[in-house]
């Protein structure tokens, strides 16, 4: 008997051959499947945090050199249009991209009706193209009058709100499909536990805790807002898969412990239940498993949901259980949505002077142009996701490929993977969770073009690269990526192929 609807699933073996996956009466894919790119609004718009514009989180960590100025971005705000013409030349028929809270409220109580009303011309701007807008109303930054600690404090589930009901009130009619926050788990920990986003803290776990129980109340609460101004919308918030249950898996399960039949007072033994199943499931990867194990056990010790040594259990704020236990609704995530990458959080640690594309690094964890691509496990763990989730479907709301670009010179990954392999494999990896009756009814490809990636230029996901040496406005998009390599042209090819019904487009090059 598996009372948690843990299945366990090894992470490490290879796919099956796409030969011998079962064919789906001539499609590959379900009905309505939605292919996009992803983008996310600090990353791509530029101007921010600069004189007179506005500013958001980051803004005194740009002003003071701690991180590299954002700049001009990639100039979405000033011209959508090239970004949405490329994404719609691709044959995406969804586009994800962020609206910026800094932006529409650049001083408290001062709304910017302009800005809101040129987020709603590019809404009508991925209509025209046949694209469905997937909306991130946060995407890890928030107005800078708010504070670097926003999200300890008792009141920003409510201001949240207040912004959540802002921007639906304006676009809701024209928007169905919604991401509340961004990777909660990722700005989380980012911020109090790693040191890396503002405000910088570092093993903060109490306030990490606090943290990610205001952050998930807020989702609660933006989803309630969706709900009533669209009731046939599609609300989520997507994790950032992590090995680590209390990192992961926790938020997704808090969401849903009502629709699975979860008392309240029963909360704490079930959460105990899936943690455990969860380490059975995600075995720790070949080399790695002491520091798997030691980061799983120490997260498990210090959270503030269910059993431990004795039965105790912390006292940690749990406002995001008050939340969902007083929603209107049962289940407060109509999708299932993950951002995949690697998720081993064993092989993301490194001892300092490692090797890394272009020399050495020195700060003791993994570079992004690193990351251990693993295709097989994305099938694996959506099938996962789909025993712990029945009747959900799931959106692959991010997946990409990193490499590194420093002082114009672009480096390889030392891997040896380019985009056209990783699109290859991990659609492939998509179509055999498919096949194997995961309802997955989304992919985003993480990014449609180069662009900040917090607090750097280096780290380059595009589709399509950016030399950031040339051009009227300092830089220019390319027509391959940052690795010369086709990709968009790749990513063209397999989605005109998977809706045609054509598996060969997952086939490598010859």
């Amino acid at each position: 008997m598996n009372p948690a609807g843990w299945q366990a699933v090894p992470m490490n073996p290879a796919p099956a051959p796409l030969s011998d996956l079962p064919e789906r009466s001539g499609r590959v894919l379900p009905p309505g499947f939605l292919f996009g790119v992803a983008t996310a609004g600090f990353q791509v718009e530029g101007g921010f945090n600069g004189p007179g514009g506005p500013a958001n989180n980051w803004a005194t960590w740009e002003r003071t050199g701690r991180v590299e100025p954002s700049g001009n971005a990639v100039g979405f705000w000033e011209h959508p249009e090239e970004a949405l013409d490329r994404a719609a030349g691709l044959g995406c028929n969804s586009f994800r991209f962020g609206l910026e809270w800094a932006r529409v409220e650049p001083r408290e109580g001062q709304i910017d009706t302009g800005a809101l009303e040129r987020y709603g011309r590019i809404v009508d701007g991925c209509l025209e193209r046949g694209m469905e807008p997937l909306v991130t109303l946060l995407h890890f930054t928030h107005p800078s009058w708010l504070g670097e600690e926003f999200w300890l404090r008792a009141d920003s589930p409510d201001r949240f709100l207040g912004w959540v009901e802002l921007a639906v009130g304006a676009l809701a009619g024209r928007v169905r499909h919604w991401v509340t926050l961004n990777e909660i788990n990722v700005l989380a920990f980012g911020s109090w536990l790693l040191g890396v986003f503002p405000p910088g803290r570092r093993l903060a776990f109490g306030d990490h805790a606090v943290a990610t129980d205001n952050l998930l109340a807020a989702h609660v609460v933006g989803y309630d807002a969706i709900h009533r101004a669209r009731p046939d919308a599609v609300v989520t918030t997507n994790n950032g898969c992590a090995s680590a249950y209390d990192l992961d898996r926790l938020l997704t399960d808090l969401l849903m412990a009502r629709s699975l039949g979860v008392e309240r007072e029963d909360l704490d033994r079930w959460i105990g239940d899936r943690r455990a199943g969860h380490a059975a499931a995600l075995p720790p990867p070949a080399g790695r498993g002491g520091i798997e194990r030691l980061v799983r056990e120490g997260l498990s010790a210090l959270s503030p949901y269910g059993r431990r040594r004795g039965g105790a259990r912390d006292r940690s704020p749990r406002r995001a259980v008050d939340a969902v236990y007083a929603s209107a609704y049962e289940r407060t995530l109509d999708a299932v949505g993950l951002d995949y990458y690697d998720p081993m959080v064993g092989r993301h640690l490194r001892a300092p002077g490692h090797r890394t594309a272009g020399g050495r690094s020195w700060p003791p964890a993994r570079a992004l142009w690193d990351d251990v691509p693993e295709p097989g496990g994305l099938s694996r763990w959506l099938r996962t996701q789909q025993a712990l989730s029945p009747g959900v479907p799931l959106w692959v709301v991010e997946n990409g490929l990193c490499n590194r670009v420093r002082n114009g010179r672009s480096y390889p990954r030392l891997d040896g993977w380019d985009r056209p392999r990783y699109l290859r494999e991990h659609l492939a990896a998509t179509v055999a969770a498919v096949d194997s009756g995961v309802p997955v009814a989304g992919y985003w490809h993480w990014s449609l073009v180069d662009n900040y990636e917090w607090g750097s230029y280096e780290p380059r996901f595009g589709l399509f690269g950016v030399d950031r040496h040339r051009g009227e406005s300092g830089y220019r998009w390319m027509e391959t990526d940052a690795l010369g390599a086709d990709a968009a042209g790749t990513y063209r090819r397999i989605i005109a192929g998977l809706r045609d019904g054509d598996r060969s487009v997952l086939d490598a090059a010859p």
